[in-house]
């Protein structure tokens, strides 16, 4: 029997009066990998966390983790159990010590892993005796990071985790994201932060406008997704581009740039058929591929 993926939904949308934030999204994230979910701000990215959570209400739509329906009550509760969410504030109780959290977090969850909790403890400098109000905003973020990550969840979501980390600090959360992965946590993280996603996601999700525009493997995007300069002896006339891959098309004089997701080798060549006097094929990295998947 094939395993549901972890986070699917089928046109899941959310409305404020007449503001449409997710857009009949269909998602599809699988088990055991670290998906990217990318977006530029207000593109919808928190607002669908919230309802994969059980927080908002879905305006229409169905969705599941973790095989769970995410509007079922009953079934909500029990996939909360299995999932750790850490949000973008990060709300932890201020009168709390920082001991007094993690004991009072760990009396939840049969499971919890003493281990995990005493290395982190060591590695984020903790300070147990301190009130939770007091910490500083990096210490608060590794706080946070802790209580998800000694639960041992088979779904890890994040909202922007990496908030007020330090170079080591993200360092850090980027090593605990592979390690959790490695051990069987799925984890789907939203983030403005490209080069962080790129170094550890195995998937990418970008959003813009309450729409899904990108679902692809980096893998993929180190492979197939290219720009392709070339230029031309003369200046093309009423100059049009129809073939497989071209994702975008831009003309400047003679020169013509090519945005290309594949079929390398039939664009190159359709180039050369038009004696092009200089090709120039160069890798695209994701920053590139998210900022002209939105553009488009």
């Amino acid at each position: 029997m094939t395993e549901l993926p972890a986070i699917q939904t089928h046109r899941l949308s959310k409305w404020y009066g007449r503001t449409e934030a997710v857009r009949e999204l269909n998602l599809s994230v699988a088990r055991n990998r670290i998906t990217g979910f990318l977006g530029r701000n207000g593109a919808g990215k928190t607002t669908t966390i919230k309802m994969l959570l059980g927080m908002m209400r879905p305006t229409s739509g169905e969705g599941s983790v973790l095989g769970k329906k995410i509007d079922d009550p009953s079934e909500s509760v029990a996939m909360r159990r299995e999932v750790a969410y850490v949000s973008e504030d990060k709300r932890l109780y201020g009168y709390m010590t920082v001991g007094q959290l993690i004991r009072f977090t760990a009396s939840f969850y049969p499971d919890w892993q003493v281990d995990v909790e005493q290395t982190l403890l060591k590695k984020y400098e903790l300070p147990v005796s301190r009130k939770v109000k007091a910490l500083s905003k990096g210490m608060h973020t590794k706080l946070a990071l802790l209580l998800a990550f000694a639960r041992k969840p088979k779904l890890l979501i994040l909202d922007e985790p990496s908030g007020g980390l330090d170079p080591v600090g993200v360092e850090e959360l980027l090593e605990g994201l592979v390690s959790l992965c490695a051990q069987g946590t799925t984890v789907f993280f939203s983030s403005h932060q490209i080069p962080e996603v790129e170094r550890v996601a195995d998937h990418v999700c970008i959003l813009e406008h309450g729409r899904l525009v990108a679902d692809v493997s980096l893998d993929e995007i180190r492979q197939s997704y290219r720009q392709i300069n070339v230029v031309f002896p003369f200046e093309p006339a009423n100059f049009q581009v129809k073939l497989d891959g071209v994702s975008k098309v831009e003309t400047r004089g003679r020169q013509v740039r090519l945005f290309a997701t594949g079929h390398l080798e039939e664009i190159v060549n359709w180039a050369r058929s038009f004696e092009a006097s200089a090709i120039d094929v160069t890798p695209l990295g994701l920053r590139e591929v998210f900022l002209k998947t939105i553009q488009e």
